[in-house]
Parts: C-alpha cells; sequence; structure tokens
C-alpha cells in the first residue's frame, strides 16, 4: 500500500474540516438572522465569528454567512428548525436541532441513524432537559473570580466550572465557566460578561438534562458512537443528551 494512506488520511481530515466549516458557516447565519449582522451587538455572533477565525474559516465566507443571515442582498436564509426527540442506546435521552432546506431529504436520514435508538414523540423529553440560555466563556486564570459571585451579576441562575476537556474553545490556563440563565436573558449575560473581563465562546440556547442514567465504560462507547453519527449529518445543528 506503500504512503497512499497518507493521502486518504488527507481526504479524510478535509472532508471533516470542511463539514465542521460548513456547520460553523451556519451557526454564523443563523446567529446572524435572530440577532443583526452587528457583532458588537449581537453576543451569539461574535462567539460564532470568533470560533470560526480560529478554524481559519475565509473572511468572505464569514461575511456572505452575515450578510444571508441578517438579509442583505438577494441571497436570504432559508431553513426549516425542526427538533427530534427519542432515546439514544442504553435508554439515554437525547434532542436533536436540525437545520435544514429540504425536510423529505433529512427526516428518512435521522430515522435511519435512530435504528440503534428510538424516535419519539414531540415532548417526549421535556420532563428530562431544561430549556435554557447557555453561555460558556473563560478568563486568565490568574484572575480571582468568584464564579457564583459573576453568575449573579451577569443575571445567570447558576454556573458550573468549565474545562478544555468540555470545551475546546477553553484554554488550558484559564478559567472556563457555562452560565446557565433564562432563555430571554442569553444577551444580557454574554454582555455582562465581555464588559468585565470574559471571552465568551458560546451564547445559545440549549438543553440541560435533569437525569442522568447510569452507563458502563462499554455503554457509554456505544452512545458515544451513536451521538457521533446523528452529529455528522450536515443538517443536524446540535445534539443534546443528558450525559455525565
Amino acid at each position: 500500500m506503500g504512503r497512499q494512506w497518507l493521502h486518504a488520511k488527507r481526504i479524510i481530515a478535509g472532508a471533516k474540516k470542511a463539514k465542521t466549516n460548513t456547520k460553523m458557516v451556519r451557526d454564523i447565519a443563523l446567529a446572524a438572522k435572530s440577532g443583526g449582522a452587528d457583532a458588537t451587538m449581537n453576543p451569539r455572533l461574535f462567539a460564532a465569528v470568533e470560533k470560526a477565525k480560529k478554524e481559519s474559516v475565509p473572511k468572505d465566507a464569514i461575511q456572505r454567512a452575515i450578510n444571508k443571515g441578517a438579509g442583505i442582498g438577494e441571497d436570504k436564509l432559508t431553513l426549516e428548525y425542526v427538533v427530534y426527540e427519542g432515546r439514544a442506546p442504553h435508554n439515554v435521552p437525547v434532542i436533536i436541532e436540525v437545520y435544514t432546506d429540504n425536510v423529505q431529504r433529512t427526516a428518512p436520514e435521522i430515522r435511519v441513524l435512530f435504528r440503534k435508538g428510538q424516535l419519539a414523540s414531540s415532548g417526549a423529553n421535556k420532563f428530562v432537559f431544561d430549556h435554557v440560555g447557555l453561555v460558556e466563556a473563560h478568563r486568565p486564570a490568574e484572575a480571582n473570580i468568584d464564579l457564583e459571585e459573576a453568575a449573579i451579576e451577569a443575571g445567570a441562575e447558576d454556573v458550573q466550572p468549565l474545562t478544555r476537556e468540555q470545551n475546546d474553545d477553553i484554554p488550558a490556563d484559564a478559567i472556563g465557566a457555562k452560565f446557565i440563565c433564562e432563555r430571554t436573558d442569553v444577551a444580557t449575560v454574554s454582555k455582562w460578561l465581555a464588559a468585565n473581563g470574559w471571552t465568551v465562546v458560546t451564547s445559545e440556547i440549549g438543553y440541560v438534562p435533569k437525569v442522568f442514567p447510569e452507563l458502563t465504560e462499554a455503554h457509554l462507547e456505544e452512545v458515544g458512537e451513536f451521538l457521533h453519527a446523528l452529529d455528522e449529518n450536515d443538517d443536524v445543528h446540535r445534539v443534546w443528551a443528558a450525559l455525565k
């Protein structure tokens, strides 16, 4: 086989990067659609743009996504938002958020991915997850920070320490935190953090699980493979699972 495996590896890496870039561009467009094209006034957009820059997404692609989301020019964002609920292997509750331009294409794909799990009716997991605002941020480790005090000042209802293992955007030498708030308070919390020395890396509405099934290491690996397959779908925006 010689060194052909290196070429194959580059092709796979390139395909993964293209998929990542596609999702980042979509995140930017969605952020611009929900909060406007000015990143200084739109924390969700600012966080999405900064993440895309770190992944070397071209500037013109970022600007096109902003314009498309904000409705600037002829190219408008036309995606349908769909939420799927169900159970991963070993009865792990999951919620999948999808943005698609063709539900007739996406729905069968999701059903196929759920061959090892079970789709459920809408609202089936409403008692398992809280639908909340989520803001993830970090600041230099040398800062003497009381996370609970910062959460109160920012207007968040809860805060959890966040490490690089949980979010690659958190520097290894930084203090990271996930601030949980009301859905309507995401922008307020993000702006306070940005104005008080924090770097916001995620600003969105999402789901926080309230219960967690007990799983073995083997079960966790199987669930992880299932969730990864869901996340790899081009139309899947976010996958939320009741996993510790």
